[in-house]
């Protein structure tokens, strides 16, 4: 599966339940895409017992961040095994609040898509979940896509 390309995302959401403010958690993302147009519905695939499985099983809003090639230091960073705190996550990269989801949407993301969970469906060792799209935004009007292929972040020609 490593010779198929695949953009890049990075699905989010906040955690009322973490802490006084609650906690935002994010995830680094290859397996999305587009699931029906009516009604609007996406799919993320998320690995079993993951920290956003654990909070995508009792939080229904998320969202997606689509990234940009200059953003490849981002999909790093959530993609990290044995990270410290999601707060030092989103620390210095500029996001703002979904106003359907209250999940953070990345600054400078070719889109941005909000969702609530439709349906969850377990699959081996993750879990795929379908999302009815909330909103959609644009926050970057160019740029180039992130791509993955053969286990590197790639540049398109």
């Amino acid at each position: 599966m490593s010779r198929f390309t695949a953009g890049v995302t990075l699905v989010t959401a906040h955690d009322p339940d973490s802490g006084a403010r609650g906690e935002d958690v994010g995830m680094t993302a290859t397996a999305f895409m587009s699931v029906s147009l009516d009604p609007p519905l996406v799919l993320v695939s998320v690995r079993n017992g993951s920290r956003m499985d654990d909070l995508l099983a009792e939080q229904p809003l998320w969202a997606v961040s689509l990234l940009s090639e200059s953003q490849r230091h981002i999909a790093g960073r959530f993609a990290m095994k044995g990270r410290l705190s999601d707060r030092l996550l989103f620390q210095d990269i500029p996001h703002t609040r979904g106003t359907a989801s209250g999940a953070p949407l990345i600054g400078g993301a070719l889109a941005v898509v909000e969702c609530r969970t439709e349906q969850r469906v377990e699959a081996g060792d993750h879990t795929l979940v379908i999302g009815r799209v909330l909103a959609v935004g644009l926050p970057s009007a160019d740029g180039s896509p992130l791509a993955y292929f053969r286990g590197r972040y790639r540049h398109l020609a």
